[in-house]
């Protein structure tokens, strides 16, 4: 497949309708130690022996800290609308309450460059690079933090104003608190089920405290924040409350306290031994009118009860997986996008901010044949489109990721790019995924002149 098929009728054809790549800071900027950036809690945590697949860390990454012009101008190529990315924390303030200038130079030359070309901005403000200086002092388990970030908010927008096309708080709060603090895989490596929690709420004060310096110096910016989300589904009939549970306390415990000003009951009766300390106008401070919603959406899970009344998850070898081992499901997709829909009457428009697959992807002659991840987003595209037809309001697309990188505690092993990286010399290469995703827009583009 040369191109990804859109259907005449599609809703994913109309020229409004955003397509772009995504990447993060950390994950390939590389460039740890220059431009005055200080060490996050990833550089730490590659540190940590054990940490991270094959001891990888991200000092170099894909080098776009200096590579970033040749990679602008290839996202250019792809004929996408935009790009989307993150800002390093520790790049832009590397010391508490010091402003690194040319830290927010090294990214106003990226966004001009990509305006020049054409490209909308979204950026995210927290891809989960905190600084290590805040993680000394506690990081998320300190409220102080949630201050430092509106700190941080503040910086960044009075510095870019309505430069930045669209603002994002924060990446998947889910994983920066759970695996980072609950359950100890991500940095700081802690592990602890008060502490998860304590830190899902802390991010999320941040976020409501950011939100009116956003307001206020980026009037005609869009802003909002981005939720990954892996839907549920019950095992047998008698474990649809295990499903519902499951999402309540995935994805819900983060979104329904921006637009419903509550956390969810179920999460509060089940954890009430874990409840962080809310304090009185905290829920007032992170319940935020937004004008988009990102959703990250890779899997499905399906889950049961344990006989210990604990929510398991089930595994299904029979049904097809990514290299990295998840699930390849599009009708959870539109699923989710429909629950959502539903469960939200005050819902935002939506953007999928991030989906694509890890394969096990070589580099021979030149070419890169990822069929599996061809097909995955070939599907996922047709789940999406099935949702907007249903009736969701869903803006744009984003596929996961512009180019193999960091993937986290897995390292360099999984390559989720739609562009192949040789880490030793750099060498980028167009995947037949980033071909098909390229004709296809390219396709559309004629078609809307």
């Amino acid at each position: 497949m040369n191109k990804f098929q859109l259907p005449s009728d599609s809703k994913l054809r109309r020229p409004e309708f955003l397509f772009g790549v995504a990447t993060s800071s950390y994950q390939i900027e590389g460039g740890a130690q220059l431009g005055g950036r200080t060490p996050s809690i990833w550089d730490t945590f590659c540190n940590k022996p054990g940490a991270v697949d094959n001891a990888d860390n991200g000092d170099v990454a894909c080098d776009h800290f200096h590579l970033w012009q040749q990679d602008i101008e290839m996202i250019q190529g792809l004929g996408v609308d935009a790009y989307r990315l993150s800002m390093a924390w520790p790049r832009i303030v590397p010391h508490d309450g010091q402003v690194n200038e040319e830290g927010l130079k090294f990214y106003e030359q990226i966004i001009d460059e990509c305006h020049a070309r054409g490209l909308k901005v979204f950026v995210t403000l927290y891809h989960w690079d905190l600084p290590q200086y805040l993680e000394d002092k506690g990081g998320w388990l300190n409220r102080e933090t949630a201050y430092k970030f509106e700190y941080y908010a503040q910086v960044v927008s009075e510095y870019f104003g309505d430069k930045i096309d669209s603002y994002a708080t924060l990446n998947e709060p889910f994983c920066a608190s759970y695996l980072g603090y609950r359950w100890g895989i991500h940095a700081p490596g802690i592990k602890g089920e008060r502490e998860g929690f304590l830190s899902a709420h802390h991010l999320m004060l941040a976020h409501g405290l950011a939100m009116p310096h956003l307001r206020k110096n980026a009037p005609n910016s869009m802003h909002g924040c981005v939720f990954n989300a892996t839907p549920a589904y019950p095992l047998n009939d008698s474990d649809i409350a295990a499903a519902e549970y499951s999402d309540a306390e995935g994805f819900h415990w983060f979104m329904d306290p921006v637009l419903k000003g509550e956390y969810p009951q179920a999460v509060l009766d089940r954890q009430s031994h874990n409840m962080p300390m809310i304090l009185e106008g905290d829920l007032d401070i992170i319940r935020s009118d937004l004008d988009f919603i990102g959703i990250n959406f890779y899997t499905r899970c399906v889950v049961r009860f344990d006989e210990n009344g604990d929510i398991q998850e089930v595994p299904q070898p029979t049904n097809e997986h990514t290299f990295i081992g998840w699930e390849i499901y599009p009708q959870a997709l539109t699923d989710l996008l429909l629950r959502l829909n539903e469960r939200y009457d005050n819902l935002p428009p939506l953007y999928i901010t991030e989906n694509g697959a890890a394969g096990e992807d070589n580099c021979v002659n030149g070419e890169v044949n990822d069929q599996q991840r061809v097909m995955y987003f070939q599907t996922h595209l047709e789940a999406l489109d099935a949702a907007i037809k249903a009736g969701v309001k869903v803006d744009g697309y984003f596929a996961w990721s512009l180019m193999d990188n960091f993937e986290w505690a897995y390292g360099y092993k999984q390559r989720f790019g739609i562009v192949h990286v040789d880490y030793q010399t750099q060498k980028r290469t167009l995947k037949q995924s980033a071909l098909a995703y390229r004709n296809m827009l390219l396709e559309r583009r004629e078609e809307n002149q």
